[in-house]
């Protein structure tokens, strides 16, 4: 099969899911506005312009006859041509009359309820079951969500080979954007802390400090609407006791990984960590930032925490971030019928067995 084919049927399956809810729930539309779900029912197609919004320039209505893509005339052409696949009608309204496509839906709902992910007005959400659809990648999403992982992780790669301790947090962060966009990867999010800072913040946008003698790089890369999250770090010269501290929160981590399998729940994840916190001595540091969770269509569709019932199945995505004391581990990995494959491996990069996973290292570079 085809790609184009392979991106025909993945778009025909989640019609007909959608329309077996509509189905079920009497509803006259089902009206998808975020970018990911833009993204999820085109099989890759991107609505994105504006990257800082979760919102994008077109949505898609379906209705038990028809999948339209709801837009204005900047951009219907480019979408028609360059993201949209076969399958789709298209409903194109003048820039400056927005008001054109309300009254599309309500005549294409027929009265009916219209259900959306990001619900306005007299607008219903969508039901649970659907949601928890989302999250279960198809064979042809993992295959998408494999070159992206194992690109954005080469990015990585190359960006820290190549970084220098004089560099400042904010020229590292424009390297890293850089390697993505030449893999037609968006860089969703880049976070940089440098020496100074790293043991201070957990979430460090970048700065105009030098990195200094170590660094952390975060990755969220985004393709095809789907994100692989990681992160890595750098030492110029030694890296001291960080191998230490280092090793122990990958302990940390591989407790939780070992607690992620088919029918359990989200929180038995948070559990296995907090536990795991607490033999490390370090039992605050659950509290100190989110731990990460299930992955996808967004950078975390849904955080663990201490009562977080998502039930866990093969094929879904997760992007788990323990941190304390300036440290972090993070990398994405989906769930399989042989358990955890870690879509963000690279094998040019530095790394340790913990508990039969590679994990990765600080790369350390000569000064």
């Amino acid at each position: 099969m085809t790609d184009i084919d392979m991106r025909a049927q993945e778009v025909a399956d989640k019609l007909a899911l959608l329309r077996a809810t509509l189905a079920t729930s009497g509803a006259g539309a089902v009206r998808l506005r975020g970018t990911d779900w833009f993204a999820w029912i085109t099989a890759g197609g991107s609505s994105a312009v504006l990257h800082t919004t979760d919102t994008g320039i077109a949505e898609v209505l379906v209705t038990a006859g028809d999948a339209c893509v709801l837009t204005d005339q900047i951009e219907g052409e480019r979408l028609r041509l360059e993201e949209v696949p076969a399958g789709f009608s298209f409903h194109i309204e003048p820039w400056a009359e927005p008001e054109l496509r309300e009254h599309f839906v309500l005549a294409a709902a027929e009265g009916r309820p219209v259900l959306s992910d990001r619900p306005q007005a007299d607008e219903l959400p969508l039901p649970l079951p659907l949601r928890q659809r989302k999250l279960v990648l198809g064979d042809a999403e993992q295959a998408r969500y494999r070159l992206l992982g194992r690109e954005a992780a080469e990015a990585m790669t190359e960006v820290l080979h190549r970084a220098r301790p004089d560099w400042t947090e904010q020229q590292l962060a424009g390297a890293g954007a850089d390697a993505l966009w030449r893999r037609g990867i968006h860089p969703a999010l880049v976070l940089v802390a440098g020496a100074r800072r790293l043991p201070l913040f957990r979430h460090a946008t970048p700065s105009h400090e030098p990195i200094g003698e170590r660094a952390m790089l975060v990755f969220c890369a985004r393709r095809h609407g789907l994100y692989a999250n990681l992160t890595r770090f750098v030492s110029f010269g030694g890296t001291g006791s960080a191998p230490i501290a280092q090793r122990a929160l990958m302990a940390v981590e591989a407790t939780g990984l070992a607690a992620v399998a088919p029918g359990k729940s989200l929180s038995s994840v948070y559990h296995a960590l907090a536990q795991a916190y607490h033999h490390a001595d370090v039992e605050d540091a659950i509290r100190e930032h989110h731990q990460g969770g299930i992955t996808g269509y967004l950078a975390r569709e849904i955080v663990a925490t201490p009562s977080t019932a998502t039930q866990l199945e093969q094929g879904m995505a997760f992007a788990f971030n323990p941190s304390y004391n300036g440290m972090k581990i993070e990398d994405t990995f989906l769930l399989g019928p042989d358990g955890l494959e870690n879509l963000t491996f690279d094998p040019a990069w530095p790394s340790v067995d913990i508990q039969g996973r590679q994990r990765p290292l600080w790369l350390e570079v000569d000064a």
